[in-house]
């Protein structure tokens, strides 16, 4: 109930009678004063005038359940979800529902984590308040050498969802890498559990730099956060909003070919380095070429000093620009 009360009074924006709110959610008017005060608890802000009704006046920085089905306008994706206000993992928590059999597009979402995971182990480091750790569960029907470019369709969700939220110009550092001005705001780790040759579940994880103005020594030099790029505080649940939705429209773009080619025009408008000059970072050992794109498995084309085009596998190489991280 306290979702629909939400929902109805951010539509509204003015005030909403006690009335109406019973007449809507056929309930009484105890139960809508009751949740009125728990939202009030939990941050909101919310004007209760005689003989007028009630007025959100301020929507907090808040996570929970209630919040984010809210805002959440998508057909399947995080129609089932859980919110925890700390736990080790939310790629931990998605993983144990999959194997309960939680649905489809279950959503696990974390104020903190206290064993946030980044790629090749690394720590994901992850405080309370600040930025936004989800992951969730898919159940694709395509092979496991396909949902590896899944990784690539949930980058472009971060971008085009942190786009619609803040307004900011964020691109795409092949392969998955949201960047904002040059530095990366995002990480994305995807986990997945096969059966023989058939896919069991898909856990794709998002850490988005929301509100953070401070980072390790060793990322400084790389890393941002939507705050310090826009001067002011973001509301965490409308970036988890789109960025869910945007993934859904591009999910479904994905599955209609098991590989990137409806993608790839969207793709290429958000590679940062397209029609640049980038190093490659390969084990045999690294050269230079032009980006030119990528191709529909996701793989980065690479037009060498000498004319040859050479595809870049994700996973076994690293690409840097010439100048720097982009």
């Amino acid at each position: 109930m306290k979702a629909e009360i939400l929902k109805i009074l951010k539509k509204e924006k003015d005030y909403v009678s006690g009335q109406e709110l019973c007449e809507s959610l056929g309930v009484s008017r105890t139960a809508v004063w009751k949740a009125i005060r728990q939202l009030e608890e939990q941050g909101y802000v919310i004007e209760a005038v005689r003989n007028k009704g009630y007025r959100l006046v301020e929507e907090a920085d808040v996570l929970t359940v209630a919040e984010l089905h809210s805002v959440l306008d998508t057909k399947w994706l995080g129609k089932e979800l859980e919110y925890y206000y700390e736990t080790d993992s939310t790629n931990n928590r998605a993983r144990d529902a999959a194997e309960k059999g939680a649905s489809h597009g279950f959503l696990a979402v974390a104020d903190c984590q206290t064993a946030g995971k980044g790629r090749r182990g690394r720590v994901w480091n992850s405080p309370h308040g600040t930025d936004i750790y989800m992951s969730f569960v898919l159940r694709p029907t395509f092979t496991p050498s396909q949902a590896s470019m899944l990784t690539l369709v949930a980058g472009m969700a971060v971008v085009k969802g942190v786009q619609k939220a803040t307004g900011l110009s964020a691109m795409i550092k092949w392969p998955n890498d949201a960047v904002v001005n040059g530095k990366k705001i995002c990480g994305i780790l995807t986990e997945m559990s096969t059966e023989e040759d058939a896919i069991r579940y898909v856990v794709p994880g998002i850490g988005i730099n929301v509100n953070a103005t401070e980072f390790p020594e060793e990322i400084r030099d790389k890393a941002t956060s939507l705050k310090l790029e826009l001067g002011r505080s973001v509301k965490r649940s409308d970036v988890i909003c789109a960025v869910a939705e945007s993934f859904e429209e591009y999910y479904e773009i994905f599955e209609k070919t098991c590989d990137m080619s409806g993608l790839l025009s969207a793709y290429d408008e958000m590679l940062v380095n397209m029609e640049k000059t980038v190093c490659v970072l390969d084990p045999k050992g690294e050269y230079r070429g032009k980006a030119l794109g990528i191709d529909e498995e996701g793989c980065l084309l690479v037009e060498k000093e000498n004319g040859e085009v050479v595809h870049v596998l994700s996973g076994e190489v690293s690409v840097r620009g010439i100048y720097g991280y982009v």
